[in-house]
């Protein structure tokens, strides 16, 4: 639950800091976490609601000015994953770490980024198409759309298989500019 309290003194300028529609949380030392749009202290499960209704968030640090967006954000995840059902399963997080300080670190966070990007734009349409369906509505869409859905899937499959196919062809490129920097020639093959 939120309590309603004073604004505190800098939260003026952090408001005038903040750009275009996002919605500012600052984050005090003793780790609550205070909304500058509704001047009010909220929880770690209302940022979540906030994600989830998806407003533009950004967490600084209260004293700093720090951005802590991005570690208020794996908080949420490591909650999610240690509750009831978790998404990653521990061979993925494995893969996950083992490309920190790879060549492909970069290259995986795109791939990563672009396939959930994919995956969102899929979930919209089929929600889109299937507003105001009862169960039993859905589970007739769902065997009347099954070619529909193979489609989508399958245009997915081939979005990321092309992506990956882009990632190897700009992997390729930079070495070959690397090798030619160092005056190297690319071994035939």
């Amino acid at each position: 639950m939120s309590d309603k309290n004073t604004a505190p003194a800098s939260d003026k300028e952090s408001k005038s800091e903040a750009k275009s529609g996002e919605r500012v949380i600052k984050k005090y030392p003793n780790r609550r976490l205070y909304d500058t749009s509704t001047s009010t202290y909220i929880t770690l499960a209302e940022v979540k609601q906030l994600v989830m209704d998806g407003e533009s968030v950004v967490v600084r640090d209260a004293k700093s000015g720090d951005d802590l967006t991005r570690s208020i954000l794996l908080q949420i995840i490591l909650e999610e994953e240690a509750g009831g059902a978790p998404m990653f399963s521990e061979a993925v997080l494995a893969n996950i770490i083992r490309f920190y300080g790879h060549a492909m670190q970069g290259f995986m966070g795109a791939y990563l980024e672009r396939n959930v990007q994919m995956f969102t734009e899929l979930q919209k349409r089929m929600a889109e198409q299937s507003k105001g369906l009862t169960p039993e509505m859905w589970t007739q869409y769902m065997n009347l759309q099954s070619p529909m859905l193979q489609n989508l899937m399958g245009n997915y499959t081939e979005q990321s298989q092309n992506m990956f196919v882009q990632m190897q062809q700009q992997m390729q490129k930079q070495t070959e500019q690397m090798l030619d920097a160092f005056g190297l020639k690319k071994p035939a093959g």
